[in-house]
């Protein structure tokens, strides 16, 4: 493999200097070397000026547009992360207010209810009480009539029992023999 590489290598020189060769017979001036000092001179001079131009002018311009460039991505990714760490914190602050609003809400929301329910139990107390008192009214009432019962009831017996028989026999029965009656049976009624 070294071989083939020597002989490409001398191939391509025996080439070149014919190709030289022919150059300077054909007419090349670039490879007569005639020309070659007056070639070199351009050369430098050419070149130098670009070096020059590139190096002076055009080059410093690219550097200081890269500098620009870098340092604005920089500032940029700075903003960027401040930004974000703004944003996070906000984040972060607008879940506390959430978290804070719903443990308000919940604490108004059983203390409305604990309210709600005193102020029932209050009112239920308040109305057993009312109820209470209007039973008791009416159980002595009750008892006022039961013992006042007997009493009317007979009266009205009395007064019933003279009537039918004066409207019977047509004749006025004493007044005291008709209570007595009336009393004996209610008395035994009681015992009853």
């Amino acid at each position: 493999m070294f071989k083939k590489i020597i002989l490409k290598t001398l191939a391509v020189y025996f080439l070149f200097i014919n190709f030289i060769h022919a150059a300077e017979s054909g007419g090349m001036p670039q490879l007569d070397p005639e020309f070659w000092f007056s070639q070199i001179f351009w050369l430098i001079i050419t070149f130098g000026i670009l070096y020059l131009v590139l190096s002076k002018i055009i080059l410093p311009k690219i550097s200081d547009n890269l500098e620009t460039r870098k340092s604005q991505v920089l500032e940029n990714l700075e903003l960027a992360e401040k930004q974000r760490n703004e944003s996070e914190a906000k984040l972060k602050e607008f879940d506390d207010i959430i978290l804070k609003s719903k443990i308000e809400a919940k604490n108004l929301f059983n203390e409305s209810r604990k309210n709600l329910l005193d102020d029932i139990n209050n009112k239920r107390q308040k109305l057993e009480g009312e109820i209470d008192k209007e039973v008791e009214i009416i159980e002595a009432e009750i008892e006022d009539l039961k013992k006042k019962s007997p009493d009317k009831i007979n009266k009205i017996a009395i007064e019933t029992s003279e009537d039918l028989i004066n409207q019977l026999i047509g004749v006025n029965v004493n007044n005291s023999s008709i209570t007595a009656i009336v009393n004996d049976i209610s008395s035994k009624n009681k015992h009853l």
